[in-house]
């Protein structure tokens, strides 16, 4: 397994991660298309088998149950010292005030309750899963560097936002001498390219590790556009990531398909390599539902696409509408 260092920071994490939202409770949560805890064990003893060292959570997923499975799965098969573990806080936990969002009190309350469900005294990586509109950034900004200060995270990131808000960010903690979000988790993958256009650039002069989330677009590169599965038939949010640009990704998974087919290689492997290729890219956030998608993620890493074959990828492509920040 090849390493990287994430950012500008000395942390050391596999060439990829493995995205941990399809382990959790199906009936917690807003996806029944999960996996419980004895179904979802033997992806993370495998991925820890394959080398993967960096996995990626957050409070919201499942209801809090994917950081337990997560956290006693690691505590189980590796020694914490040997793990990347990185969660994330935003989305609701609980109905009422303060339930949810990025305030002073919601992050103390959160990091507490992940920190217990994850079973450690800190996370390598906390991230705002999304930006909150509601909440002075200073406040947002403020809070976190207060838990790293404690020693409850190691580092900070973000998550998908507008580069405007992420550069105001980054400027707001170096003017007060805070810890600096250290990471970009966002939406890249051959049926979405728009961060190409200014935040992958910021990333790349700020020193930031870019983390994307969904480098298969779901898995919609892997398979024929018609197919569907459990995940695309009850996947709400999924669905509003693709519902106007219909036509025109059909057209890139056609292309992903015919350069896969020439290469002698499963398109997940083509689409991912597409990913790893970008100099911005530090690790491609890999979700798994079968065993054998993770030996194809890591399959990935020794294929080498030509000029051509990107080329070609990437022909058929429009410019999209922004998605994924909300």
């Amino acid at each position: 397994m090849n390493t990287t260092r994430l950012g500008r920071t000395g942390l050391e994490i596999s060439r990829l991660c493995l995205g941990c939202m399809s382990f959790g409770e199906p009936d917690r949560g807003n996806h029944p298309w999960t996996m419980g805890a004895a179904a979802s064990r033997p992806f993370i003893r495998k991925a820890l088998d394959l080398g993967i060292n960096f996995f990626d959570t957050a409070n919201v997923y499942s209801d809090g149950t994917s950081e337990e499975i997560v956290g006693k799965a690691l505590l189980d098969y590796a020694r914490r010292d040997e793990v990347v573990i990185a969660t994330k806080v935003h989305g609701r936990m609980h109905p009422g005030p303060n339930g949810a969002g990025l305030s002073r009190k919601a992050i103390f309350a959160e990091i507490d309750a992940s920190l217990k469900r994850l079973g450690t005294d800190h996370v390598d990586l906390y991230q705002t899963h999304r930006w909150d509109y509601a909440v002075p950034i200073e406040e947002t900004l403020e809070a976190l560097n207060d838990v790293v200060r404690a020693g409850k995270a190691l580092h900070i990131g973000a998550s998908s936002m507008h580069a405007w808000q992420f550069a105001k960010s980054l400027a707001i903690s170096e003017k007060h001498g805070w810890a600096r979000f250290q990471t970009m988790q966002n939406y890249v993958n051959l049926l979405y390219r728009e961060e190409e256009r200014e935040m992958l650039p910021l990333c790349k002069a700020e020193g930031i590790g870019v983390i994307p989330w969904s480098p298969l677009a779901r898995g919609r590169l892997t398979r024929d556009w018609d197919t569907t599965t459990a995940r695309t038939e009850t996947d709400g949010f999924g669905k509003t990531l693709y519902a106007k640009t219909a036509d025109a990704d059909r057209k890139v998974v056609e292309a992903v398909a015919m350069v896969a087919q020439r290469l002698g290689r499963p398109r997940a492997q083509v689409a991912l390599a597409w990913v790893l290729a970008k100099s911005e890219v530090s690790a491609p956030i890999v979700g798994a539902t079968k065993l054998e998608q993770l030996d194809d993620a890591v399959a990935a890493l020794s294929l080498q696409l030509s000029p051509a074959d990107i080329a070609e990828l990437e022909a058929p492509y429009l410019p999209h509408a922004v998605v994924g920040h909300t």
